[in-house]
């Protein structure tokens, strides 16, 4: 995949996180990524850069991740740097999972982490 092509998916996949409720999507300096940011819990992370070893690393459930290990063998592998059991990086190089389908897991992944905030933070994202 080109460089230019990759990086359009970078901007996609972030643009998408920033139509998610309350979400925030920045780059973090610190770790050198872009922060997919709910309530400053993060329910995402991804490579700010288009290369070859650009990745997207969201959270699902632990028996899900399995699954598209072994279905994405290679391209779909244990959460880089986070809990391998909650988290997944997708190589963003491999077109085998098309935009729509990260978009779902980012999707799945800012649910997983809203469904564990308080009453109160929830009510302010729903404001």
């Amino acid at each position: 995949m080109k460089d230019s092509v990759m990086q359009q998916r970078i901007e996609t996949f972030k643009a998408f996180g920033e139509t998610l409720k309350g979400a925030k999507v920045y780059f973090r300096e610190d770790w050198e990524v872009f922060y997919f940011d709910l309530q400053g819990k993060m329910f995402g992370m991804m490579s700010d850069q288009a290369s070859q070893d650009a990745i997207i690393t969201l959270k699902n459930l632990p028996e899900k991740n399995e699954e598209l290990r072994e279905i994405y063998a290679g391209i779909v592998i244990p959460g880089y740097y986070t809990n391998k059991n909650h988290w997944n990086s997708i190589k963003l190089v491999s077109d085998e999972l098309p935009d729509e389908a990260i978009k779902q897991l980012i999707e799945t992944s800012y649910r997983l982490v809203y469904q564990k905030l308080t009453k109160k933070q929830k009510a302010e994202i729903e404001e």
